[in-house]
C-alpha cells in the first residue's frame, strides 16, 4: 500500500505545523535564519541554548516564539530538543538548524502528506547541500535517488529498507505524538550518535515513511571538524570492545521500547535491531548514502545580471532539483547568504575583500572625483552586498551628475536594508583586518602632537634622515604609486626615496632629489643598490617593493626612537602583512632574537633599518644572494660585530605582502656560509619549506651529568628514569638521583634497591628543596654538561641529549630547553614569558603538539628569557660561575628563569628548542613570595620581555593583539 498524495494545503499551516529551530552559539546564523522562517505562516519556536540572548529577536515577528535556554548548552543537546518536543501544540513538527533552509513550499506537501495518511511517522523530500564563499556558493549532491515511499505493514520490512538507502530523517516533517514519546523513552545520557540511528529506527518502528520527490532542504555542508564528533560510522561498525558494548546496549534499549516491530523475545529484538545497523553501516560503508558531489557553481557579482551557475561535469537530472522553480528559490537563498553572511569559510573570504574594499575607499593625494569614483567601482565590483561600499558610490555618482547608475544602487540597497539594517561594519570590526587597521589608526599623532613632534626635531637638529630604497622590479606603476602616496600622506617627511625601476623613468632625477628613479635590469640591480647606498646622504636604509604601504605613524616614531641611538646598527621593526586575499595579518617580532632569524629568515629578515656606515663596512648587498638580500647582510653585519646593537622596534612601519615560506636557495646558502665562517661543517634541513633546522655537527661528545631530585610520588619517578633509561640513545651520561634526608620509605626502599651502571643515587643529610638539591648533586656531576630534570617529567625522543647538546656546545649559548607536551597531546609549555604585570606564563598552551604557531614559533628553534626546569641543559661551568640556583630566594619556585636570566645577564644565550619534547603537565609553582621576589630583581626584563612584544599579549593559545598597546606621543614633547 502507497500512501496517498493530497494535492491541497488543507487546514491553515499555523494550525498544523510548528518549526523548531535550534541554535548554539551562533548569532549570525541564527539572525539570518528568523528571517528565513517568520515567512512561513506557522509557529516558529527558536531554541537557543547560547550564553547570551541574541538582542532584538524576541518580538521582532509576530509567528516567533524566541526561547534563551543557555541552562542547555553545548552538550545539553538531548534535553534541549526534549524540552521543545514537549512545547509543541501542532500535530507535526520540523526540526531546522539554523545553517539550513528547508523549502516553504515543500513543507506544506509534507505536511499535506502527512494529514491524508495517519499511518506514517514522517515524511521529508531530498537534501542538497551547499558551501558558502566570499562572492558564491557551492551546491552538492548529498541523497541518491531512492525507492520514496518505505509503505510496508511489517515494520522489520520498511525500517531495513530505509536504512539500506539511508537518507537522515531528522529535519522532516514529523508526527508530534510519536516524537514526543521518543523523547520520554531516550535516556538522559544518550550521546549524539545513538540519538541520531535511535531517532531513525524509532520512527520507522513507529510507522511509515515517505519521501517525496521534490527539493526539500538545503542544508551546509560539513566543513569543519564537529566538537562532539558525531560520527555514526564508528558506532555502528566498529569492532573495539568500547564500541561492541555500546552497540549492544542502544540495541538492546531499542527492542525494549514498544513499537510495531514484532519480536519473539528480547534477543530476538536485539538481534533484529542490530541487523538494521549493519544494514545503515553498510549503507554508509559502500556509498548509497551520505556523499557530497559537487554539481553546481554559483557566483553573485552584479547586482543586475544576479547568480551566474556553472554547472559542474557530473548532474543527476534523476534528482529534482532541475527546473526554474527551485533554481528561482536558490536565488533566494543565496541572497540571504550575501546579504547576511555567517559561515566561517565565507567570512573568511569576505574579510580580504572587506579589507581591501576599506582601503580603496580611503582618500588619497591629489583625488579628483574621477579617480574616487574609478576605486568606489573597483570596492562595488568586489563585493556588490558591501552596502556602506555602495553608498559611498551612490553619493559620488550623485556629484559626477550619473543619475541612472546611482539610482540603480539606489534600489539596490533599498533591497538589502529591507532585509536587514545592519551592514557589514560591525562584523569587519571584530575580525583581525578590521581590529588591526582601528589599532593602526589609534597609533597615529593627533594633529597637535604632529605639529609640536615636528616643532621640537626641528629645533634639535630634525630627525634622522631614512633612506627608502624601493624594487619595482616589474616595473608596476600602480604599485609604485600606492607605496610613494602611503608615504606622502603620513607624518614623517624625514625620508628620500630611490626606485629601482626596470622600466623607463618619468623623469631625470639625481640622488639628491627626494624621490630618485635608477634604471636596472633582473642582473644589476644589486650593484645599482650598492651605488646608491655609497650616495645616499641618508642616515638608515630600508629595502623595500613596490606595492608596500607604509604606516602614518611608523617612520616618525622610528625617527623619535633613533634620535639618541648611537649604539645601534641595525634595527628590526614590526610589520602588517597583507595576504593573497587581502587579510592583513600582524607579524610583530620578539626583540633580537639569532635563532629565530636563523631558524626563520622569510619573517625575521625583512625590512630593517640598518644604519647606512654599517651596511657599508659590512660589504653592502651581495648580488650572489639576491632572493636573501637582507638575510644574508644581516648575517654578515653579525660575524663583523656580534649581537650588540642589534635592536627591535616594536612599531610597525610597512603594510606588505605575505612572506611566503618556501623553498629559498639563497637563503640556505647565506646561511651555509655564515655557518662556516663561524667554524661549524653544519648541515641544514627543512621540515617545513622555508624553516630552517641546523645541526652544528659539533665533533666532541662530552659527558652529560642528569640530576634528577627524587620526588615522593615513587610511580612518576620510576616512569621519568625508566625513560631515560630505556630511551637515550646518547651513551656518554650519568644520572645522578638525588634524594632529601626527609624522603618518603617507599622512595628510599626503592632506591636501595637501584643498581645501574648509570644511576648514582645521592643521599643529602637534611631535608631540601629541589634547588639546593640540584646545587649539591651539581658538584659530584663528573659531567661537562648538566640537565636538570623534574622527577614527574618524562622524555619522549631517543636523541633529546644530542638535541639538546647541538645548542649548548654553541659558545654564545647558555642554556636550553625543549617543548613540554601533556599526555593528551597538548602543548603545557614552550618557552618562558615574562610580563609587565609580574607574572610568568608561556604562549600556545592547549596547542596541540605539533602546530606551527605565531609566526611558526611553535615549530622552530628561537630564544626565550626563560625555559623550564622541567628539562634544562647547560655547562657545568656555567652553573659554578653563575653560583648554581638561588636556593635562598626562590626554594620555593622560579629558581629555573632566576638562573636563565643570570645566564643572559653574563652574555649568553637562550635557546628553546621544539625538536626535543618532554611529557609534563607544565604548571608553574604556586610561589607568590618568590615570584614577587623574581620580578622585583628582574624589572627591567618584566617590564619588556625580548621574547614577546607590547603589542602581543598571551591570548587563548598563543599570542593575540594587544589591543590597548598605543604610542605614547607625549613623551618626546619634554
Amino acid at each position: 500500500m502507497q500512501g496517498k498524495n493530497s494535492s491541497g494545503h488543507g487546514l491553515a499551516l499555523n494550525e498544523q505545523l510548528t518549526v523548531v529551530l535550534i541554535s548554539h552559539e551562533r548569532p549570525a546564523f541564527l539572525r539570518r535564519a528568523v528571517r528565513f522562517y517568520s515567512a512561513l505562516p506557522c509557529r516558529i519556536l527558536v531554541l537557543d541554548s547560547s550564553a547570551e540572548a541574541l538582542p532584538g529577536v524576541a518580538g521582532q515577528f509576530a509567528n516567533v516564539d524566541y526561547q534563551h535556554l543557555p541552562q542547555f548548552g553545548y552538550w545539553g543537546i538531548r534535553a534541549k530538543l526534549a524540552y521543545g518536543v514537549q512545547q509543541l501544540q501542532t500535530p507535526y513538527m520540523v526540526f531546522a538548524a539554523d545553517d539550513d533552509f528547508l523549502v516553504h513550499d515543500a513543507l506544506h506537501q509534507a505536511v499535506d502528506f502527512m494529514d491524508a495518511n495517519p499511518d506514517y511517522s514522517l515524511c521529508h523530500g531530498y537534501s542538497m547541500m551547499y558551501l558558502t564563499l566570499a562572492n558564491g556558493v557551492s551546491y552538492y549532491r548529498r541523497d541518491k535517488k531512492v525507492c520514496e515511499d518505505y509503505a510496508s505493514d511489517r515494520a522489520q520490512d520498511r525500517l531495513l529498507d530505509y536504512m539500506s538507502q539511508y537518507l537522515p530523517p531528522f529535519y522532516a516533517v514529523q508526527r508530534t505524538e510519536v516524537l514526543r514519546a521518543w523523547y520520554d523513552a531516550m535516556p538522559e545520557d544518550t550521546i549524539f550518535q545513538w540519538q541520531e540511528v535511535g531517532h531513525t529506527y524509532y520512527m520507522l518502528a513507529r510507522g511509515k515513511a515517505r519521501i517525496l520527490p521534490i527539493p526539500y532542504v538545503v542544508r551546509e555542508i560539513n566543513y569543519q571538524h564537529s566538537d562532539h564528533n558525531t560520527e555514526i560510522f564508528h558506532s555502528l561498525a566498529y569492532t573495539d570492545a568500547k564500541s561492541v558494548s555500546e552497540r549492544e546496549a542502544f540495541a538492546t534499549f531499542l527492542a525494549g521500547l514498544p513499537t510495531q516491530v514484532e519480536h519473539q523475545d528480547a534477543q530476538q529484538g536485539k538481534a533484529f535491531v542490530l541487523q538494521s545497523f549493519e544494514a545503515l553501516a553498510d549503507s554508509l560503508r559502500t556509498g548509497r548514502a551520505l556523499t557530497a558531489e559537487l554539481i553546481l557553481e554559483s557566483a553573485w557579482t552584479d547586482i543586475e545580471a544576479g547568480p551566474q551557475r556553472r554547472f559542474g561535469p557530473k548532474q543527476y537530472v534523476e534528482m529534482p532539483f532541475y527546473n526554474q522553480a527551485f533554481f528561482d528559490q536558490l536565488t533566494q537563498f543565496e541572497f540571504l547568504l550575501h546579504a547576511m553572511p555567517a559561515g566561517r569559510i565565507q567570512l573568511q573570504g569576505l574579510e580580504g575583500i572587506w579589507a581591501r574594499q576599506e582601503n580603496l575607499m580611503l582618500a588619497r593625494n591629489n583625488d579628483t572625483p574621477e579617480s574616487v569614483v574609478d576605486r568606489l567601482w573597483q570596492a562595488h565590483d568586489a563585493n556588490v552586498f558591501n552596502r556602506t561600499v555602495i553608498n559611498r558610490l551612490v553619493a559620488q555618482l550623485n556629484l559626477l551628475g550619473e543619475d541612472e547608475d546611482a539610482e540603480k544602487l539606489r534600489t539596490w540597497v533599498a533591497r538589502l536594508e529591507a532585509l536587514s539594517l545592519e551592514g557589514n561594519q560591525a562584523t569587519f570590526g571584530k575580525m583581525l583586518s578590521g581590529r588591526l587597521l582601528k589599532w593602526l589608526d589609534a597609533r597615529q599623532p593627533d594633529a597637535g602632537q604632529a605639529q609640536a613632534i615636528a616643532a621640537q626635531l626641528a629645533a634639535n637638529g630634525g630627525s634622522p634622515q631614512f633612506g627608502i630604497f624601493l624594487l619595482d622590479l616589474d616595473n608596476d606603476i600602480d604599485k609604485l604609486q600606492v607605496t610613494l602616496d602611503s608615504l606622502l600622506e603620513g607624518h614623517s617627511k624625514a625620508f628620500k626615496v630611490v626606485v629601482f625601476t626596470t622600466g623607463e623613468p618619468p623623469a631625470a632625477t639625481t640622488a639628491q632629489n627626494t624621490l630618485h628613479f635608477v634604471r636596472v635590469t633582473s642582473g644589476n640591480f644589486v650593484d645599482k643598490l650598492n651605488l646608491s647606498v655609497k650616495q645616499s646622504p641618508c642616515d638608515w636604509l630600508l629595502l623595500a617593493e613596490a606595492g608596500d604601504e607604509f604606516t602614518a605613524g611608523g617612520l616618525l616614531r622610528a625617527g623619535l626612537e633613533l634620535q639618541s641611538a648611537d649604539g645601534c646598527r641595525a634595527v628590526a621593526t614590526d610589520e602588517i602583512q597583507r595576504n593573497a586575499d587581502g587579510a592583513l595579518v600582524d607579524v610583530f617580532r620578539p626583540g633580537f632574537n639569532l635563532d629565530l632569524l636563523q631558524s626563520l629568515p622569510a619573517l625575521m629578515a625583512r625590512h630593517w633599518l640598518i644604519r647606512r656606515e654599517v651596511l657599508i663596512e659590512a660589504g653592502g648587498y651581495q648580488a650572489d644572494f639576491s632572493k636573501a638580500l637582507e638575510f644574508d647582510l644581516l648575517l654578515r653585519i653579525i660575524e663583523q660585530g656580534g649581537l650588540g646593537g642589534l635592536a627591535h622596534l616594536d612599531e610597525p612601519l610597512l603594510i606588505t605582502r605575505t612572506s611566503e615560506l618556501a623553498e629559498n636557495a639563497d637563503e640556505r646558502q647565506a646561511l651555509l656560509r655564515h655557518l662556516g665562517n663561524r667554524g661549524y661543517k653544519a648541515k641544514i634541513t627543512s621540515s617545513v619549506p622555508g624553516t630552517y633546522q641546523i645541526d652544528y655537527r659539533h665533533t666532541e661528545q662530552p659527558l652529560v651529568s642528569i640530576i634528577l631530585p627524587a620526588s615522593d610520588d615513587l610511580p612518576a619517578l620510576q616512569r621519568c628514569l625508566e625513560g631515560v633509561l630505556l630511551r637515550t640513545r646518547y651513551t656518554r651520561y650519568e644520572v645522578l638521583l638525588a634524594a632529601r634526608a626527609n624522603q618518603s620509605a617507599a622512595v628510599n626502599d626503592w632506591l636501595g634497591t637501584l643498581n645501574h651502571a648509570k644511576v648514582r643515587v645521592l643521599h643529602a643529610d637534611q631535608p631540601l628543596s629541589d634547588a639546593a638539591l640540584c646545587n649539591a648533586a651539581s658538584q659530584q656531576a663528573q659531567g661537562e654538561y648538566l640537565v636538570l630534570m623534574a622527577a614527574d617529567s618524562e622524555v619522549v625522543n631517543p636523541n633529546w641529549i644530542e638535541s639538546l647538546l647541538n645548542h649548548a656546545q654553541r659558545p654564545e649559548v647558555g642554556i636550553v630547553g625543549p617543548k613540554l607536551v601533556d599526555r593528551d597531546g597538548k602543548i603545557s609549555q614552550a618557552g618562558l614569558i615574562l610580563g609587565t604585570d609580574g607574572t610568568v606564563a608561556s604562549a600556545f598552551i592547549g596547542e596541540k603538539h605539533d602546530a606551527e604557531g605565531y609566526m611558526q614559533r611553535l615549530a622552530v628553534d628561537q630564544n626565550y628569557s626563560a625555559v623550564s626546569g622541567v628539562c634544562l641543559m647547560l655547562g657545568k661551568a656555567l652553573f659554578e660561575a653563575l653560583d648554581g640556583l638561588d636556593a635562598e630566594n626562590f626554594g620555593a619556585g622560579f629558581s629555573d628563569v632566576d638562573l636563565c636570566l643570570k645566564a643572559s645577564q653574563a652574555g649568553y644565550l637562550t635557546v628553546w628548542t621544539p625538536l626535543v619534547q618532554v611529557l609534563h603537565d607544565g604548571q608553574l609553582p604556586q610561589a607568590p613570595q618568590a615570584l614577587e621576589a623574581l620580578a622585583e630583581k628582574w624589572s627591567s626584563v618584566f617590564a619588556q620581555d625580548p621574547a614577546g612584544n607590547p603589542n602581543l599579549i598571551l591570548s587563548g593559545k598563543g599570542f593575540g593583539l594587544n589591543e590597548r598597546a598605543a604610542v605614547n606621543w607625549a613623551q618626546w614633547l619634554g
